[in-house]
């Protein structure tokens, strides 16, 4: 049934999906934001596509419905718009994954926040190499966790005005571009986690 299903016109989430990840990248990389004009859209497409090609409840794990659309907008939207609240990431970053949520459900955010945060880590070590910054960073990010845990200290931001600077947004793109791959060519993290199997 999901062979079926998934054949086709209803694929329609994963085509807007990749389109919007291929703009979001390149704002991000050309202007250092993702605004609303891309991810808005997304939201919208993904609440009622799946609306209308799901239903309330949804089918599978690919026409997830409106119940499964708005419960990804929420996974994808809510911790990172908190992380956005606190100062940690820019609200582009956050609209992003709430409509990579709203496209593809809340099985396929997880995937795509996983991989996202993996590449993030990825790129911020590859800058900090390139830049011979790698243990001054260590340390100031250890002198902030410390300062977390102590009680009654209140944690400091570990940054430095030039200290360098990851593009959130592209990482976030490229998760979801990988666990986009994932579900295409059927892996074991879309095996288990994205479809349900």
């Amino acid at each position: 049934m999901l062979a079926e299903s998934a054949a086709g016109w209803a694929w329609w989430a994963y085509y807007a999906l990749a389109a919007m990840l291929a703009v979001g990248s390149y704002t991000d990389i050309r202007y250092e934001k993702i605004p609303n004009w891309i991810t808005l859209p997304g939201v919208v497409v993904g609440l009622v596509g799946h609306a209308l090609t799901g239903g309330l409840t949804g089918r599978d794990s690919v026409q997830v419905g409106l119940a499964g659309s708005a419960a990804g907008l929420a996974v994808g939207f809510v911790p990172l718009m908190l992380a956005w609240l606190a100062g940690g990431i820019g609200g582009g970053d956050a609209k992003l994954m709430g409509a990579v949520g709203a496209l593809t459900g809340w099985r396929f955010t997880l995937a795509a926040m996983l991989y996202g945060f993996v590449a993030a880590a990825v790129m911020a070590l590859v800058v900090m190499v390139a830049r011979r910054v790698t243990w001054s960073t260590l340390r100031r990010i250890g002198r902030s966790v410390a300062l977390l845990l102590a009680p009654g200290h209140v944690a400091i931001d570990p940054a430095t005005k030039d200290s360098p600077k990851v593009p959130f947004g592209l990482a976030l793109c490229f998760g979801a571009a990988l666990a986009l791959a994932e579900v295409i060519w059927r892996g074991p993290v879309a095996k288990k986690l994205v479809m349900g199997w």
